[in-house]
Parts: C-alpha cells; sequence; structure tokens
C-alpha cells in the first residue's frame, strides 16, 4: 500500500513541482470561489434566474480559448514558458480585483460581467498551453502523466474547497469579496513560481520561428489518426457536456430551490468525483484509449442519472459519477496528447486541444442554456448525456477499425522515450 501511494504521488519528489502544486493549490481555491460567485452574480442578482445570460457569460470567457488559438500555441513554443506564466497569472489576479471592487461598491451591470469574462478569458487563454506544457519543465516526461494527474487532484481540491467557502462568503459579506479573494490568490502561484530552483528544470525544446508556424501545428495534428479522434471526442463532450455551471445552477435554484449555500455545496460533491477520478488516474503508469471509452460513456450515464434525481442529494450523488468519468476523460486526453507529440510541438497541440476542449462552449453553452430556460434543466443535462455516448460511439469505432490504434502502444512516440 505505501509503494503504491509513493507511486500515486511520486511526481511530488521534485522540488520545483512541490511548490508548483502548493502554489496552484491556493490559486485554485480562489479560482472555484470565483466561478461559483460569478454564476450567482448573475443568475440571482443580475437577471432573475436567465440561464441563457450564464451561458453567454460561459461563451465569453471560454471563446478567447478558439479565437486566440494560434497565437496563443506560437507563444507557449516560442518563449520563456515561466516568464509568461507570471506575466499571465498577474493580469487574471489584477483582473478578479477590478471585478471585486465593482461588484462590492455596488455599481455592477451585467455586460460588465460579460466584458471582465471575456478579459479573463483571454488571458486564461494565454496562459492555459503554456501551463500545461510547462509541467513537463517541471518534471520532465518520466513523471509526465503522473504530473498532470495530480494537478487535476490540486484543481479540484480547489473546486471542493472553493464552492464551499464562495458559499459561505457569498451568504456573510457579499459576491464581490469572493471575487476578491480568488485576486489575492494568484500572490501565491507568483511566490511559489519565484522560488524554483532554475537549473532543476527540464527545458523544452523550443520551436524555430517559422512562417506558417500555426498551420504546421494543424498538419500535424491533422495527419495523426489518434489525436483527430481525440479532437473529435473533445469536440462533443467539450461543446455540450462539460457546461456544469448551468447545469448546477439551473438544478439548485430552478429545481431544488436551495441558497448560495445549497448550490456552492452542489459543486464541492461534484469535487469528490473529480478528485477521485484524478487520483486514479495518478495512480496509471500510462493513459490507454480505452480510458477515454469508459470515461465518455460512464459521463453519459452520470449525466442521465443527474437529469432523472428524484431530490437534492440524488442529484448530488449523480454529480460524483460525473466528476469522476470527466477526469478520467480530460486526464487521460491531456497526457496523451504531450506524451505523443513532439517536444517542439507541443505548445501549438495543447493550444489546438484547449480550443477544441474549451473553444466550442460559445456553441454549446447558449444553447444548453437556451434548452434550460425553454425545456428546463434536466433536458439540458440530457444533451450533456447525449455527447457523452456520441463520443463514446467514436472510440468504439476508432478501436474497432484503426487496428493501429493498440492501448499498449498509443501516446507512446519515439519523441517520448528519451
Amino acid at each position: 500500500m505505501k509503494n503504491r501511494a509513493a507511486g500515486t504521488f511520486r511526481a511530488l519528489s521534485i522540488f520545483n513541482y512541490r511548490v508548483w502544486t502548493a502554489g496552484a493549490l491556493v490559486s485554485n481555491i480562489g479560482t472555484w470561489m470565483q466561478r461559483v460567485a460569478q454564476d450567482w452574480l448573475v443568475l440571482t442578482q443580475l437577471t432573475h434566474h436567465d440561464a441563457s445570460a450564464v451561458g453567454i457569460v460561459m461563451a465569453l470567457q471560454f471563446g478567447p480559448q478558439l479565437l486566440l488559438m494560434p497565437w496563443t500555441g506560437f507563444a507557449a513554443d516560442h518563449f520563456n514558458q515561466r516568464k509568461l506564466l507570471m506575466f499571465t497569472q498577474a493580469l487574471m489576479g489584477a483582473l478578479a480585483l477590478a471585478l471585486g471592487v465593482l461588484t462590492i461598491a455596488g455599481n455592477v451591470r451585467l455586460w460588465h460581467v460579460y466584458v471582465f469574462a471575456f478579459l479573463f478569458g483571454s488571458a486564461a487563454a494565454l496562459d492555459a498551453p503554456v501551463r500545461q506544457t510547462f509541467v513537463a519543465e517541471l518534471v520532465g516526461d518520466e513523471h509526465l502523466p503522473n504530473a498532470v494527474a495530480l494537478n487535476s487532484t490540486s484543481f479540484n481540491a480547489g473546486r471542493m474547497v472553493g464552492p464551499a467557502v464562495a458559499g459561505l462568503v457569498i451568504a456573510k459579506v457579499g459576491t464581490g469579496w469572493a471575487f476578491v479573494i480568488n485576486g489575492l490568490s494568484f500572490a501565491a502561484v507568483l511566490i511559489s513560481m519565484s522560488l524554483f530552483r532554475v537549473a532543476e528544470l527540464y527545458p523544452n525544446t523550443r520551436a524555430r520561428r517559422t512562417e506558417g508556424g500555426f498551420l504546421e501545428g494543424f498538419r500535424y495534428v491533422w495527419n495523426r489518426q489518434d489525436l483527430r479522434a481525440v479532437l473529435v471526442m473533445l469536440f462533443l463532450i467539450g461543446t455540450f457536456g462539460l457546461n456544469f455551471p448551468i447545469f448546477t445552477s439551473t438544478m439548485a435554484v430552478k429545481v431544488f430551490h436551495t441558497d448560495a449555500c445549497g448550490f456552492g455545496l452542489l459543486s464541492s460533491i461534484m469535487a469528490v468525483g473529480t478528485i477521485s477520478g484524478a487520483l486514479i488516474a495518478a495512480g496509471r503508469d500510462k493513459p490507454k484509449f480505452g480510458s477515454l471509452l469508459v470515461g465518455s460513456a460512464v459521463f453519459g450515464i452520470g449525466c442521465t442519472l443527474a437529469a432523472l434525481a428524484p431530490g437534492y442529494w440524488w442529484f448530488a450523488a449523480a454529480l460524483v459519477i460525473i466528476g469522476v468519468a470527466a477526469l478520467t476523460f480530460t486526464n487521460t486526453t491531456n497526457s496523451m496528447m504531450q506524451l505523443s507529440t513532439e517536444p517542439a510541438m507541443r505548445g501549438r497541440v495543447m493550444a489546438l486541444r484547449l480550443a477544441v476542449a474549451l473553444g466550442g462552449t460559445p456553441i454549446g453553452a447558449p444553447i444548453v442554456g437556451w434548452v434550460a430556460n425553454r425545456f428546463g434543466p434536466r433536458w439540458a443535462l440530457g444533451v450533456g448525456a447525449a455527447s457523452g455516448f456520441a463520443a463514446a460511439l467514436v472510440a468504439v469505432y476508432v478501436l474497432t477499425r484503426s487496428t493501429g490504434l493498440k492501448d499498449a502502444e498509443f501516446g507512446l512516440t519515439s519523441s517520448s522515450r528519451r
């Protein structure tokens, strides 16, 4: 059992990764506080339970992942990743503080939230591919799958604590203070990065500056059958399934008639599942395509159970299942695409992954929000369930028709066996 635990947390044996994880955990708690506060602000204070408005906020926040993809991937492959991350983290902290001050002053309007969502999303679009590929600089390729899984554990530990704290903060002192706390939490990441032992980093190969760098990355993915299949599955679930702010907020308010604390608790309960899924992934030696099939199928089942839940606690239990499945799926795609990609191409490939996974939100979130308004939150969850089952069918097709994709070999190219 001890050896198993050591294997699950093996990336933490590296000093730089330990420091990074500590700072990231604090920031993740703040991030989830802001997400819950933002949804609650829009749904209950700036509108009268308008799920479409929440969908628009999501579209503006995640749309930049698609709009800025050519530049974000280029930046991740060409610039100093540590310095770029310090810039993006500081910028997101400043934006959170500004929104907090505006809300506390009582001057916030819905269009303000729209603007801040887009600005925050633009900074996050630059941050995300750099942050994901920077993990390889912290631990090297040998511990990369484990580090990716532990990153998700940290992110979802924040998801478990942050919403519950946000509910208390909103109830006691107001929504704006949740934004302020998030803004201050970014200091933890900046401090952790200033403590790095730079000599112990594993620098990624930087790409040469050539014309058509983005198109080169697109062609690289298009010529890989395995990566194409992963991106199709990501598009389906990312566009129509990963709309949890709409699912949980509308079910909490419209179906179960809970307050801010009850809404925050649902997000925290879901994090129990996501942390479990992340720890399961951390215990694996390498990613397998079969995990994508299982993750997407169970995601569809979990959304179906949530849509049919007769009460609050049955719905909460279904969220745990959804959490395990979502993390199994997303973590596997992350590790698989990084390990099967040439180091000099990772930034552009990961930017494309994020653009597909999150860039579909401007399409899916308004649709899911409209379904929740027009037919009810349970039907919106039905859309999420359909996305999971559709992605599972793609996996079945690939596994049955593509003999070149074997679980034992997928995701392990010569470039990753350094």
